[in-house]
């Protein structure tokens, strides 16, 4: 009798598979590590400039108001902290899945499961690498040195993954030298 069937309550869990297989699609993985370091540099500098412009006036107030205006620098770490998560949350959350650094160097960042990441993902990630490396800066490097996916440690406790971008992978799967190189 269909009304004595148990009735179904809670969460239903579905674990999705990894959607980047480094067997199969290896022209996705092809020289991610290092192009991932420069991107990085990029990011940092993308970032610096306008903290230290910032710091620069606040500098420029705190001598024109002979001393009064030095409480603004008690604003500096909130500000720099709020304006690193946004450029990561944005241009994570873009329709690129990528820094402007990752961009730059042909990367994106995933979901492991292939969806494009989002604003609070981008954040997270942030978030997630600034206290891997606080409290792990010697371990994190060797990480993707032991997973075929080439994922830092942040990026498994977060979930994503960083691959080359569509039109890179499909250069590298074309190379006359079979992708490898």
């Amino acid at each position: 009798m269909p009304g004595n069937d148990p009735k179904r309550i809670g969460l239903s869990v579905d674990v999705k598979p990894h959607a980047y297989d480094p067997a199969t699609q290896p022209e996705l993985f092809e020289g991610v590590l290092a192009r991932r370091v420069v991107a990085f540099l990029i990011d940092v500098v993308i970032i610096a400039v306008p903290l230290i412009l910032l710091a620069v006036f606040m500098a420029v107030f705190t001598v024109f108001t002979l001393g009064l205006g030095g409480f603004v620098f008690f604003l500096y770490g909130p500000i720099a902290t709020i304006w690193a998560l946004v450029y990561y949350g944005l241009t994570f959350g873009s329709a690129r899945s990528a820094t402007i650094g990752m961009r730059v160097v042909d990367l994106e960042m995933r979901t492991w499961y292939g969806a494009p990441c989002y604003f609070v993902l981008g954040a997270v990630h942030a978030i997630g690498y600034w206290l891997s490396v606080t409290f792990l800066t010697p371990l994190i490097l060797l990480v993707p040195l032991f997973n075929n996916r080439r994922r830092l440690l942040h990026d498994m406790l977060v979930g994503t993954i960083v691959i080359n971008n569509a039109a890179r992978a499909s250069a590298l799967r074309n190379a006359p030298f079979g992708g490898r190189g």
